[in-house]
């Protein structure tokens, strides 16, 4: 198995171009992963309790539009 200090080696030794289209591919695969584990921990339920409160904020009228939460950032 190649250690990490053997994959950071080999990419200091990448052209510019290879290491941004590394690193772009590298993202898309971590926000894969990140994907599958929401959608994971949504089917197993661990997302319940958030999800509960968060719509019974917006049914209290306890959220803001984001315009303004940005607008005012």
């Amino acid at each position: 198995m190649t250690t990490r200090l053997e994959v950071e080696s080999a990419i200091k030794q990448l052209p510019k171009e290879e290491a941004r289209n590394l690193a772009k591919w590298l993202q898309e695969y971590l926000d894969e992963l990140w994907d599958q584990q929401i959608e994971a921990d949504l089917a197993s339920g661990k997302l319940d309790r958030l999800i509960a409160q968060a719509e019974a904020d917006i049914a209290n009228g306890n959220v803001r539009d984001l315009g303004e939460v940005l607008r005012n950032s």
